[in-house]
Formats: structure tokens, sequence, C-alpha cells
């Protein structure tokens, strides 16, 4: 496995970076999580996208244009040479005073992070992972919105501690009116009669690349589905769930809280969408 950092537009085997940078002194720092396929960045343009709304929403000013990310992160997939990768672009306020004032801060980084894939193994897709519905609250869009992708994810790790404690592999988090939300690094989909259900944007989540796509492939293959807001204890009817996301992308659930969902497998819809999805990246490949 090979690693490769670009600090800057300089590749390097190792980075060290300044602890007084306010990304590691506060988590003041924005970032995107890329997958490859034959070893070409998924999606890279709504990446891109994403990752100067986040910087704008923290009036974060990115030093660097699109096509600068595009050669330096194809430079990078070179030096390193893997058959796959998994790419992390952070964008950091820069070094700045020991203070949460970020007008000391003048220049920003930029970090791609170039690595070997470390992919599910193929029985959670076969078999579907365990999730638990976590007492942790998704943050509130009033507070630090989740649809702005920070380096800020301490209410994420919590989450996934509790989850670990209760024997899952994921947690499911619902917000503080009490309405589901998403996991801890992916978006909730669920499915009752035949219906398919995912917490709508209000509800305070991060807008998902992936779930963007099999949204448009469900519509695209007459599925129903609908956005909207549902109470946690909604989740438990469900005949089947799944989560989506960069890395994991259709991820079958097949236990929620200890309790089988629908026949404790993969259902059909899962599965349908999951092969969708795989087709959809061998078309854009």
């Amino acid at each position: 496995m090979t690693t490769k950092f670009n600090f800057n537009g300089e590749i390097s085997d190792e980075l060290s970076i300044s602890v007084m940078d306010h990304g590691f002194l506060f988590g003041d720092s924005i970032y995107e999580v890329v997958s490859t396929f034959k070893n070409e960045p998924c999606f890279l343009d709504k990446h891109l996208d994403r990752l100067h709304n986040s910087a704008q929403a923290i009036s974060l000013k990115i030093p660097r244009d699109r096509e600068w990310f595009r050669e330096q992160l194809q430079k990078t997939l070179i030096a390193a040479g893997n058959k796959e990768s998994y790419i992390r672009i952070l964008v950091t306020r820069g070094v700045g005073e020991m203070n949460i004032d970020p007008s000391s801060c003048e220049h920003p980084a930029i970090i791609l992070i170039v690595m070997d894939v470390t992919e599910y193994s193929k029985s959670c897709y076969e078999k579907g992972i365990r999730v638990a519905l976590v007492s942790i609250k998704r943050n509130p869009r009033d507070a630090l919105n989740p649809n702005i992708k920070t380096g800020n994810y301490l209410n994420n790790v919590l989450a996934k501690i509790e989850a670990d404690k209760l024997g899952a592999q994921d947690a499911v988090m619902v917000n503080p009116w009490g309405y589901l939300t998403e996991g801890t690094t992916s978006n909730l989909f669920f499915v009752c009669d035949g219906h398919i259900m995912t917490p709508s944007m209000n509800c305070g989540i991060l807008s998902g690349i992936t779930r963007e796509m099999v949204i448009q492939l469900a519509k695209e293959n007459g599925f129903h589905i609908e956005e909207g807001k549902w109470p946690g204890e909604e989740l438990l009817k469900a005949d089947e769930i799944f989560l989506t996301g960069t890395l994991k992308k259709v991820m079958p659930v097949s236990h929620l809280d200890g309790r089988p969902v629908g026949s404790g497998k993969p259902g059909p819809i899962t599965l349908k969408l999951l092969r969708l999805y795989d087709d959809l990246l061998t078309k854009r490949a």
C-alpha cells in the first residue's frame, strides 16, 4: 500500500504541519473524500462543488482554482501508483495565533492525501451490517450545519463510540427534535411497503453525492421515493434499511438495535439499487 501527501503542490511520503494551524487547533477546516474507479476519481466535479460551497459557508477563501486541484490530484495519484485509491482533500484555515479569531490566518493550506483504498468486505454487502439508533443527536442546522463538510467531527465520533458499545458497526442519529437524519459518515434510506424513504435536507443532513445518485437512479427505475421527516421510531417499522456514502456505496443494514430488519438479510430494493449504482460507476469509467 502506498500513501502520498500533497501539501500546497509538493508531493511527499510524509507530512508535518504546524500545530498552530487552526485546522488542528479548532477543527477550522473543510474536506472531501473521493473514491476512484479504475483509479479515476468518481464524481470529482460534484466533490469540488461541495468543497467550494463548504468554504463559502465558513468564509474560507480557497487559494487555488479547480484546475489546480484536478492537476495536482492526477499527479498525486500517479505518484502513489495504487490500483484503486482513497482520496482526501483538505483545506485548513492555516497557521495563525492561538485564539479562535481566523483573521490571523493569512495562508490557507491545501492537503491532498492519496492512499490505497480499504474496501468494505464482500460479506457486508451479502449479509448487511448492524446499526444502532443512538442517543447522540445530530448537530442542529443553526449551530453547526451538517451540510457544511468541516473537519469538526466530534459529534459523529461520539455517535460511533456509542454504536461500538452497543455492538453495532455504525450509528443512526436523530436531530434535537427526534427526527431521523443520517449515519456517522453516510446517508440513510429505508423501505416500507415498497416505498423508499430518506430524510430531507431540512432535517439537518449532509447532501451526500452518493445519496443524490441513488435518488436519481431510484426515480429513473420506477421506484417511489420520498424525502421527508420521520421520528426515530419509524425506522423500527422498516422492511429494509441501507446507508449510502462515497466508500460504503449502497450498504445494506441487516439489524437495527440488535433486531433483524425485515428478513435479517439485504432486501430486494436495496440489492437492486446496489447493482444499479455499480453499473453507473462502470458506465462512467
